[in-house]
C-alpha cells in the first residue's frame, strides 16, 4: 500500500506542478484553448493518443470485448492505429490547421458557424457537443474509480470525486499547454505500463503459448460444442467485431476533443512528425490493452443479477498481481483517464464560452473586415472569457460527476452513445467540408439530426440496436447524407467558398 500511495502522490504532485508551472500561458483565450498554436509535434501526438485511449478502453472496452471477441478482439487495436490514428491525421492533420487558422477558428462548433456561414449551426453544435461529451467523461470516471477502488480499496464515490477535483484544477490552472504536457508525462507512463503488464499477466498464464491454448479449450457462447473460436484470427462474431472497429477507430475524427489537438500543431512539419508518432504509440497501447483483454475468459468476472459486470473482468486480471505492478497499474489508468478528462472538460468549457456566452461577430471570408477577431475585442474581455471558460470547467465536472456516481449502464456502452451521437453528427460534414467545396449548410443540417436522431431514438426505444453498431451506423451513414442533400440543396456563394479555400495554395 505505501508504494502504491507513494507513486501515485509523485504522480499527482508533478500533475499539479505543471499546472502551475504553465499558468501564465493560459491567460488569453487563444492560450488557455489552443496554447498559442504553438505545440510541437511530441506534445501534440501524445496529447492525441492519450485523448484518444482512457480507462474507457483499458478497463471498459478491453474487458468487455476481450471477453465477447477473445484475441480477435487486437484487431480493435490495430483499426484505432491505422484508421483513427495514421489515417487521421494524414486525412485531417494539415487541412485542419491550413483552414481553422484561416477562418480563425477555435472549436468545431466555431468551424461549422464559418465555413458554412451560418452562426446557427455554431450554436447548434456546441450544445451537440456539451450535452453527449457528459456521458464520455461519465464513463472515464467509472473506469478510472473501478480500477483505484481495486488498488486502494477506497470506495468507489471517493474515488470519482477526488479524480474529478484534481483534474479540475491542472486544467484550470495551465488550460491547453498544462494538458499537453501533462499528457506527454502520462503517455510515456503508458506506454512502459501496458507492456509490463502484458508479460506478467502471461507470465502468469504459463506464457503466451500456455494461454491461447487455454483460450483455445473454451466453448463458444453460441455453439458449445465448438472450441477454439477465442484464439481465431477474427474470433466468434466478425461483423459485431468489425462494427467495434468502426465506432472506436473512425469515430475520432468527428470527435471535438480530438480533432482540436490539429489547431493547436505549430506547422506542416510538425504534422508529419506527428503522424509517425501518434501512429506508434495508438499501436502499443492500444493494441496491448485489446490483446491483453483477449486473455479475460481466463479469469473468473463479477456476476451481477445473473449477468456479467463487463467493467469487473480486467480487474479481475491485475488484482492478483505483485503490488508493484498493481500501482502501475494504477498509474497506467490514471494516466490514461486524467488526460482523457482533461481534454473533455477543455473542450466543453471553451466550447459554451466561446460558442454560446461570447460568440464574436466574425467577418464571413471574403467580406471586409476591420482587423482579426483578437484586433477587435479588449483584454478585459479575453480575460473574463478564460474566467467564465474555469467556471465552466468545474460546472461541467460537476454534471458527468452525477452520472458516474449512478451510471446507467456500462462503460462500452455510455461510450457508444457519446461517440455515435458525436461523430455521427460531425464527422461526414467536419471532413468533406475540408475537402468538398460543394457542402451545403443544408447538408450540415441533415447530417447534425440524423447523428443526434439515431443515437438519440434508438435510445428511446431501449436500445434495439447495440448503441456500439447504432454509433457506427451513425458515422458512416453521414456521408451519403451530406453528399445527396448538398446535390439537392442551394450552394453557398462561390466567392465565399473560394476565400475559404485559398489557405491551400500555398
Amino acid at each position: 500500500m505505501f508504494i502504491k500511495i507513494f507513486l501515485t502522490v509523485i504522480f499527482l504532485v508533478v500533475m499539479i506542478g505543471v499546472g502551475l508551472y504553465t499558468r501564465k500561458q493560459a491567460s488569453s483565450v487563444e492560450g488557455f484553448v489552443l496554447g498559442g498554436r504553438a505545440v510541437g509535434p511530441w506534445l501534440t501526438a501524445f496529447a492525441f493518443g492519450t485523448s484518444y485511449f482512457s480507462a474507457v478502453v483499458f478497463v471498459g472496452y478491453a474487458g468487455q470485448f476481450g471477453w465477447k471477441y477473445g484475441l480477435s478482439s487486437t484487431w480493435i487495436g490495430v483499426g484505432n492505429a491505422v484508421i483513427g490514428s495514421l489515417l487521421a491525421w494524414l486525412i485531417l492533420g494539415r487541412r485542419t490547421k491550413l483552414m481553422t487558422q484561416h477562418i480563425e477558428s477555435r472549436t468545431m462548433p466555431d468551424f461549422f458557424g464559418s465555413r458554412f456561414a451560418d452562426q446557427g449551426l455554431r450554436v447548434a453544435a456546441s450544445i451537440i457537443a456539451f450535452v453527449f461529451l457528459i456521458p464520455y467523461t461519465a464513463g472515464v470516471y467509472k473506469g478510472i474509480s473501478t480500477l483505484f477502488e481495486m488498488g486502494f480499496g477506497i470506495p468507489y464515490e471517493y474515488c470519482v470525486v477526488i479524480m474529478a477535483i484534481l483534474t479540475a484544477v491542472y486544467v484550470i490552472l495551465g488550460g491547453y499547454k498544462a494538458t499537453a504536457m501533462n499528457d506527454f508525462i502520462q503517455g510515456i507512463i503508458m506506454l512502459f505500463g501496458i507492456v509490463a503488464i502484458i508479460v506478467a499477466v502471461l507470465n502468469a498464464q504459463g506464457g503466451l503459448a500456455a494461454a491461447v491454448d487455454k483460450l483455445a479449450q473454451l466453448p463458444s457462447d453460441a455453439d458449445p460444442a465448438a472450441n477454439g473460436g477465442f484464439a481465431s484470427w477474427f474470433g466468434p462474431d466478425p461483423w459485431g467485431l468489425l462494427g467495434v472497429v468502426v465506432l472506436t477507430s473512425l469515430g475520432t475524427m468527428g470527435l471535438p476533443q480530438m480533432v482540436g489537438k490539429f489547431y493547436s500543431i505549430t506547422d506542416e512539419s510538425a504534422i508529419r512528425r506527428g503522424t509517425i508518432i501518434s501512429t506508434v504509440f495508438a499501436f502499443i497501447v492500444a493494441g496491448g490493452c485489446y490483446f491483453l483483454g483477449g486473455f479475460g475468459r481466463l479469469y473468473e468476472p463479477v456476476v451481477v443479477d445473473g449477468k456479467i459486470a463487463f467493467d469487473s473482468i480486467v480487474p479481475a486480471m491485475l488484482v492478483t498481481l505483485p503490488d508493484v505492478l498493481i500501482a502501475l497499474v494504477v498509474l497506467l489508468v490514471l494516466s490514461a483517464s486524467m488526460s482523457t478528462l482533461a481534454s473533455l472538460v477543455l473542450t466543453s468549457s471553451s466550447t459554451m464560452t466561446l460558442d454560446l456566452i461570447y460568440r464574436d461577430k466574425k467577418s464571413l471570408p471574403g467580406e471586409v473586415e476591420e482587423g482579426t477577431i483578437d484586433d477587435m475585442v479588449s483584454e478585459k474581455v479575453e480575460r473574463r472569457k478564460v474566467v467564465v471558460m474555469r467556471v465552466l470547467i468545474m460546472f461541467f465536472i460537476a454534471i458527468s460527476l452525477l452520472i458516474a456516481l449512478n451510471p446507467p449502464t456500462f462503460i462500452a456502452q455510455l461510450m457508444g452513445i457519446s461517440w455515435g451521437a458525436l461523430a455521427g453528427a460531425f464527422l461526414a460534414p467536419f471532413m468533406l467540408g475540408l475537402y468538398w467545396r460543394g457542402v451545403t449548410t443544408a447538408s450540415v443540417w441533415a447530417c447534425f439530426i440524423w447523428g443526434v436522431g439515431i443515437t438519440v431514438v434508438n435510445m428511446l426505444l431501449g436500445n434495439p440496436i447495440n448503441p456500439i453498431n447504432c454509433g457506427a451506423i451513425a458515422m458512416v451513414g453521414g456521408f451519403p447524407i451530406v453528399w445527396l442533400v448538398s446535390l439537392l440543396s442551394p450552394k453557398m456563394d462561390k466567392h465565399i467558398v473560394d476565400k475559404i479555400f485559398e489557405c491551400y495554395k500555398s
